[in-house]
């Protein structure tokens, strides 16, 4: 049994991880500074700290925790990430939580840490065309992210490598490609194309129409949060030290992906295409290094993963709608 420390364990990705590590058979504290809102967490410990302070990660990041999970991190989907009004907070935040967290796990002499950064560090320029991104673990550099979330990213990467060829520490970074599931954030405002879109799908009646940024034919690949999980554990488990995107090469359209959850839904709906943030035009997960390298990938189809999340989502809605009545 190994005692592991998770960071951002209260978030969608953090609070999965938590109950899976826990059925693993671990010792599990889990730090953030909000609780899981959908679940209780199955940490053994979860504290409720800020991950900014030096202090705080000096105090749980200790000799005595055998591995620490950093996902931890100021983030959302589109409308949170290319609004602009957030830029600074994001790259703060996230900034300050890594250069705490890589600095206390020297000193304590953790003995692996798991760090995940993300897909949105790919340079625009190789995401233009929507049907052809490139999305290669090779192709990050020269570096030229779409959003100051991808560059404060691509530092944080950096950070962690520079840690361990100066000081030894064991690192492990995966690039996660849009990760979706039951008990992600579904109505703050930080949710991600699948959750608003099931959310928007669940609100509407039969023939409605819901609203989508863009003109729809943006492309983007999804990973259901399961083969997540399993993804960071075999890569964590394994003496890999390269960099490797962990997503799905199940690339659709945002219009696809409406009318995917609309199917699900038993509902004829339509599009009406408005102005709103999109980020890259392409985006697509490319897996044959992680496979290569640790024998890892998706499990869970598109149409799969989509059908249990909106029946999660559609569930909470009617939740809602019930407690307003």
């Amino acid at each position: 049994m190994k005692k592991i420390l998770v960071l951002g364990a209260g978030g969608f990705i953090g609070n999965h991880l938590v109950a899976r590590l826990k059925n693993d058979g671990h010792y599990l504290i889990g730090i953030d500074l909000k609780t899981p809102e959908f679940s209780t967490s199955r940490a053994d410990q979860f504290i409720q700290a800020d991950l900014r302070s030096s202090h705080v990660c000096d105090k749980y990041i200790t000799e005595e925790i055998d591995e620490v999970y950093q996902l931890a991190a100021d983030m959302g989907g589109a409308g949170y990430l290319f609004s602009g009004e957030n830029d600074f907070n994001v790259m703060h935040n996230s900034a300050l939580i890594n250069l705490n967290v890589s600095h206390s796990a020297i000193k304590a002499k953790i003995k692996k840490v798991f760090f995940s950064s993300s897909a949105c560090i790919y340079p625009q320029l190789n995401q233009t065309d929507p049907d052809n991104p490139n999305c290669k673990e090779n192709s990050a550099y020269p570096a030229d992210p779409d959003s100051e979330y991808g560059w404060e990213k691509i530092f944080s990467e950096r950070l962690y490598h520079a840690a361990s060829r100066n000081y030894d520490l064991n690192v492990r970074i995966a690039r996660f490609h849009n990760i979706y599931g039951p008990r992600g954030t579904w109505n703050s405002g930080k949710e991600k194309a699948p959750a608003a879109l099931c959310r928007k799908v669940a609100m509407a009646n039969q023939e409605d129409t819901i609203e989508i940024w863009g003109d729809g034919t943006q492309t983007r690949s999804f990973l259901y949060i399961d083969d997540c999980i399993n993804g960071i554990i075999a890569l964590m488990e394994s003496d890999c030290k390269e960099v490797l995107n962990i997503g799905s090469e199940e690339m659709v359209t945002i219009n696809y992906l409406a009318e995917m959850i609309s199917l699900h839904a038993n509902k004829t709906i339509s599009l009406n295409h408005i102005d709103g943030p999109i980020g890259v035009m392409g985006r697509n997960s490319e897996n044959s290094l992680v496979t290569k390298s640790i024998g890892w990938s998706p499990t869970v189809s598109l149409s799969a993963g989509l059908l249990k999340t909106y029946e999660w989502i559609e569930s909470e809605v009617n939740k809602l709608k019930t407690s307003s009545n």
